[in-house]
């Protein structure tokens, strides 16, 4: 499976590129992301190696890694792609058949229901890809995760892991238009 852009209401998801690394540095330079999922602000060197191997795929071949960073359309955009990354979703598919899914937004541009938009137009194109389970993993009290899990229709299913998230699992939405 290989990601194409996804275009939503308000935002173009892009395939990631190593070369988006810089650009993401910045939006996720804020320590108050990490609250919940642990770690640290990476820099943009960290980054591009961290693109570079997830650009690259994972060595198992029933894997797909999938990765797309989250532009938001400006005014001046005029149908072009040009406005600022916001944040990424992502999608590791097994058998391309079931994903777990994650998504990041900037502190920046929080509570305006970015991360909501983009996870549902990558949740909706992987319907449209032949996936039909979708499972991400949230820490209990991240409720902004939470309110995306339910807007893509999961539910929780079990008890936190060892990291303290817990599994939030249903079927993938309606491919829709997209």
């Amino acid at each position: 499976m290989i990601p194409g852009p996804i275009r939503t209401e308000r935002l173009t998801l892009l395939p990631l590129e190593v070369a988006h690394a810089d650009e993401m540095a910045a939006v996720l330079a804020d320590p108050a992301l990490y609250v919940f999922t642990g770690g640290e602000p990476p820099t943009p060197a960290a980054l591009r190696v961290r693109y570079a191997r997830q650009v690259a795929g994972p060595p198992d071949p029933g894997t797909d890694w999938l990765n797309w960073v989250v532009r938001v359309a400006t005014t001046e955009d005029a149908g072009d792609v040009k406005g600022p990354l916001a944040g990424y979703v992502q999608a590791t598919v097994t058998a391309g058949r079931s994903a777990e899914v994650a998504w990041v937004v900037g502190v920046a541009w929080q509570g305006r229901g970015i991360a909501r938009e983009a996870a549902l137009g990558m949740a909706r194109w992987l319907a449209g890809h032949g996936t039909r389970e979708l499972t991400a993993h949230i820490h209990p009290d991240h409720h902004a995760s939470a309110a995306v899990a339910r807007a893509l229709g999961l539910t929780p299913a079990g008890t936190p892991d060892a990291d303290g998230e817990v599994p939030w699992t249903g079927q993938t939405v309606d491919s829709g238009d997209h």
